[in-house]
C-alpha cells in the first residue's frame, strides 16, 4: 500500500483515480517502447503518490507551477510573464493588508487611485499622463472612444489585425461606439490615403496598430508615424497609437528587430499609446496608457474605465516592475528581460552540464522566440537539452511530473531550451528528467 504524509490516506476515490492514470501510462510506455513487461510495483506505487500529491496542490492552488522548456520566452498559454521578485513581494503585501490606495495620506481624505505605476510611466515614455487598465485591449477601447458615439476612427487596411482571442481591431471600434473607417490596402498605406475622412470630418481618430503578431513582407509601404500624425493634427484629429506587446528597453541590441517603443511613437506625435504591462514590459497582465493630460482625463471619466480598472494587486506589481526599469536594473531583476539578454555560450555551459549527468542526453543547438504576439519571426540563439526516443510519452511524463517541465519535440527527440528555464531551477529539471525517462525507458 502506498505510505503517505499526513495522518490519513486520500479519499478511496482519488486514489483509484490516480491508480488507474499509473496503470494506464504504464501499459502506453510498453506499448511504445517495446518493454517485456511493467516495472515494478514499489515503482508504481511511487508513481500514484506523487499523482495524488501533485493532485492535491492542484486542487490546492488552482493552477501548475511550470518549468518552461519550450523556448517561447511570453508563453500565452503558460502565462505570459513570470514576474519580478519584486512585483511579487509588492503583490503579496498589498494582497495581504490594508493599503492607501483612495486615500491621501496627509488630508485623510478620499484620493487618487493608487499613482504610483502611472508617475512611473509618465518617466518612462515622457508622456504628461498615464493611465493603467486590466489589459490593453481595454487600454485601446478607451482610446478609440476618444472618437465619440457614432464617430469615425480611421485605420489602415493593413492593420485590421486579430490581436489574440478572436478579439479584432474592427470588433473593437465598433463595441466603442465609434464608426470603422478603412483606407489604404493591405500591403501599402500612405498617409495621403488617411486625409480625405479627415477633410471631410468623418473621422475624429487616426488609430494606427502595429503588426506586432505577424509580418507583411515584399511589395509594402506604411505611413511614417511623424507624417501621419501632422495631416491628423491638422484636420484636429487624435492619434491613438497601439503597440500591442510593448516594450521599454531596445530589442535590437540582443539581435531582433527594433520594436517601436512607447517614448518614440510620443516623439513623433502621438496623442495617445497603449501597450501591455505583460509582454515585453515583463509585469502582469495589464493595458498602459501614456500620453495627453487632457485626454487621459477624458478616458478617465469614461464609465467603462471603471469596468476596465486593475485591483490593487496588479497596481502594486506593475509598479514595482516599472520601478525597476526606472532604476535601471530590468535587464538584471526582470524574467523577459533576463532570458532575451542570456549569453549564448552561458547556456551551452549549462546544456553540457546537464547532459553530463543524463545518460542518452546530448546538446543541441536550437533558436528560441520571444513569443506573446511579439516580434514575429524573430529568433535568438540558444542551446538545449536533446533527449532521443519515445517522444511522445516522454513530453507526456514531464507535463504529469512534479515539477511539470513543459518542452518540445525537434527532429524525433524531447528539446528542452535552456533560455527560458530559470539557472536556479537546473537541479529541478534534471531530477524531473531523470524520473520522466526511467518511467518511459
Amino acid at each position: 500500500r502506498p505510505r503517505f504524509a499526513g495522518s490519513a490516506p486520500p479519499a478511496h476515490a482519488a486514489l483509484a483515480e490516480a491508480a488507474r492514470a499509473v496503470i494506464d501510462a504504464e501499459r502506453s510506455a510498453i506499448a511504445a517502447n517495446g518493454r517485456s513487461g511493467p516495472r515494478s510495483l514499489e515503482d508504481l506505487a511511487a508513481d500514484v503518490v506523487e499523482r495524488v500529491s501533485a493532485a492535491a496542490a492542484s486542487w490546492t492552488s488552482g493552477l501548475t507551477p511550470v518549468i518552461n522548456g519550450t523556448g517561447v520566452i511570453v508563453h500565452t498559454n503558460l502565462g505570459r510573464a513570470p514576474w519580478p521578485a519584486a512585483a511579487i513581494e509588492a503583490a503579496r503585501a498589498a494582497a495581504g493588508e490594508p493599503l492607501l490606495l483612495e486615500l491621501d495620506r496627509e488630508t485623510g481624505r478620499r484620493g487618487s487611485r493608487y499613482r504610483a505605476a502611472e508617475e512611473l510611466l509618465i518617466a518612462l515614455t515622457g508622456a504628461e499622463d498615464a493611465l493603467v487598465t486590466n489589459n490593453n485591449a481595454a487600454a485601446v477601447a478607451l482610446g478609440v472612444a476618444l472618437a465619440g458615439r457614432g464617430r469615425g476612427v480611421v485605420v489602415s487596411r493593413g492593420e485590421l489585425v486579430e490581436i489574440g482571442g478572436g478579439v479584432r481591431i474592427p470588433e473593437i471600434v465598433r463595441r466603442a461606439g465609434a464608426r470603422l473607417i478603412e483606407v489604404g490596402t493591405t500591403n501599402r498605406t500612405r498617409a495621403e490615403d488617411f486625409e480625405p475622412p479627415l477633410a471631410e470630418g468623418r473621422a475624429t481618430v487616426v488609430l494606427r496598430v502595429h503588426r506586432s503578431n505577424f509580418r507583411v513582407e515584399g511589395f509594402t509601404e506604411d505611413p511614417d508615424p511623424a507624417a501621419l500624425a501632422r495631416l491628423a493634427h491638422g484636420y484636429d484629429a487624435i492619434v491613438v497609437d497601439d503597440l500591442g506587446s510593448g516594450a521599454l528597453l531596445d530589442t535590437a541590441p540582443f539581435g531582433l528587430s527594433h520594436e517601436p517603443m512607447p517614448s518614440e511613437r510620443l516623439a513623433a506625435g502621438s496623442d495617445i499609446v497603449t501597450f501591455s504591462g505583460d509582454k515585453l514590459v515583463g509585469g502582469p497582465q495589464a493595458g498602459l496608457i501614456v500620453g495627453r493630460r487632457d485626454l487621459i482625463a477624458r478616458i478617465r471619466k469614461d464609465p467603462l474605465a471603471r469596468a476596465m480598472r486593475p485591483d490593487k494587486v496588479t497596481l502594486a506589481a506593475i509598479a514595482a516592475t516599472l520601478a525597476l526599469y526606472r532604476a535601471g536594473r530590468a535587464l538584471d531583476d526582470v524574467p523577459v528581460w533576463q532570458m532575451i539578454a542570456a549569453p549564448a555560450n552561458v547556456l551551452r555551459q549549462r546544456a553540457q552540464a546537464l547532459a553530463a549527468e543524463l545518460p542518452g542526453a546530448h546538446v543541441l543547438s536550437v533558436e528560441s522566440t520571444v513569443g506573446g504576439g511579439s516580434l514575429p519571426g524573430e529568433t535568438i540563439p540558444s542551446y538545449g537539452l536533446a533527449i532521443p526516443g519515445g517522444a511522445d510519452a516522454l513530453l507526456a511524463g514531464l507535463r504529469r511530473g512534479r515539477p511539470c517541465v513543459v518542452a518540445r519535440i525537434h527532429a524525433g527527440s524531447v528539446v528542452v531550451d535552456l533560455r527560458t528555464v530559470p539557472p536556479d531551477r537546473d537541479a529541478e529539471l534534471l531530477a524531473a528528467l531523470r524520473r520522466a525517462t526511467r518511467m518511459t525507458g
